[in-house]
């Protein structure tokens, strides 16, 4: 079994109880700045070997994975130090935040041999990991676009008042998601334009930047793919819409994941119509606790997925490079919000030397 060390246990809760429940790893050390969420987390998980200290957990030569849920602004300085101290990593969602340090990581991470591993968690719920078997085995042919959206009713969000500081930005806290699915599929974005704007609800609260967005993309090849995300209005019936779905559309059939609702349709190359939903047991296993706040079964597969990387000797993906790639998929999108023309991913890359 390989050993965990965890890194901010906020997200990092769900981290804890996968590891907890994994049979492929085993949970050595949890790590926060604030000792109260050090103990809250140890009493509520009865695992007491916890530190406010990043520097004495990496010092422990029984962790092998240093698994990072802290602030984004954090994300390239934690790494760095893992893999300075010879670990595997996993990094949550956005990877980084500045493109200036990405060359060095690159460098870091050569040298070092080790794996990291960006914790794109969506990928691994089970309505998309049906979604990707199924186009991997043909049954929709070629495809042909690709549509994604993440909806939600976060107006509770703007209550909180770091949500209205001029660093939080729902492009990154939020379409993230809808946009991982793009590059899943689409690997090869060449271009994007999109809109945006701020919401009444939004302006009322004082939020500073876009919770409304719409956006395009165009692959190499000339494929193109949409993205939407709304973030402070009231959404539809679920039974109606879900508020996560990547909708796949290709020569001989077509599928729609829905997140929350559990729920699959497809339309395959044979004419067959089917939907598929999973019960209580899937239900149970990928939301753990209140009002399906954390999404632990997410994470669980993420995290087997990537402990199997480490024993086999594959890549495990999203890697370094493609996080990478989609930070500066995403910051041409902010580009495109400020500027209202198209943006070429090249063109972000190329200003950081990648």
């Amino acid at each position: 079994m390989l050993g965990v060390g965890i890194l901010g246990l906020g997200e990092g809760r769900s981290t804890i109880s996968a590891v907890l429940q994994s049979e492929k790893l085993q949970l050595k050390m949890i790590c926060d700045a604030n000792l109260a969420v050090c103990r809250q987390r140890a009493d509520e998980f009865k695992v007491y070997e916890y530190t406010t200290s990043y520097e004495e957990m990496l010092q422990d030569e029984g962790i092998d994975i240093i698994a990072i849920y802290t602030p984004d602004h954090l994300h390239a300085e934690h790494v760095a130090m893992a893999l300075q101290h010879g670990k595997h990593v996993v990094c949550t969602k956005p990877f980084i935040d500045d493109l200036s340090k990405a060359a060095e990581l690159l460098k870091l991470q050569a040298a070092t041999g080790k794996k990291v591993f960006v914790g794109q968690s969506s990928r691994f719920f089970e309505p998309y990991k049906r979604q990707r078997k199924d186009f991997e085995e043909g049954l929709i042919g070629e495809l042909i676009t690709i549509e994604s959206h993440y909806n939600a009713d976060h107006r509770w969000f703007l209550e909180k008042p770091w949500a209205l500081e001029d660093s939080f930005k729902w492009l990154y806290g939020g379409l993230s998601h809808p946009v991982d699915f793009i590059r899943y599929y689409l690997p090869d974005i060449q271009e994007v334009m999109g809109y945006g704007m701020i919401s009444a609800n939004a302006i009322k609260a004082g939020l500073k930047h876009e919770d409304t967005m719409h956006f395009i993309f165009r692959a190499n090849d000339g494929r193109i793919a949409r993205v939407s995300g709304v973030y402070t209005s009231p959404t539809q019936p679920v039974q109606r819409e879900s508020g996560m779905s990547c909708i796949l559309r290709g020569t001989e059939g077509a599928s729609q994941a829905d997140y929350h609702e559990l729920r699959y349709a497809i339309t395959d190359k044979t004419g067959e119509e089917r939907i598929i939903t999973w019960g209580d047991s899937y239900l149970k296993y990928y939301f753990r606790f209140e009002g399906q706040s954390h999404h632990a079964g997410e994470y669980q597969n993420y995290l087997e997925y990537f402990a199997d990387s480490i024993e086999k000797g594959f890549t495990a993906y999203p890697d370094m490079k493609e996080g990478i790639g989609t930070i500066a998929l995403l910051q041409a999108m902010d580009r495109s919000l400020k500027t209202g023309v198209p943006v070429k991913i090249q063109t972000i890359l190329d200003e950081y030397g990648l």
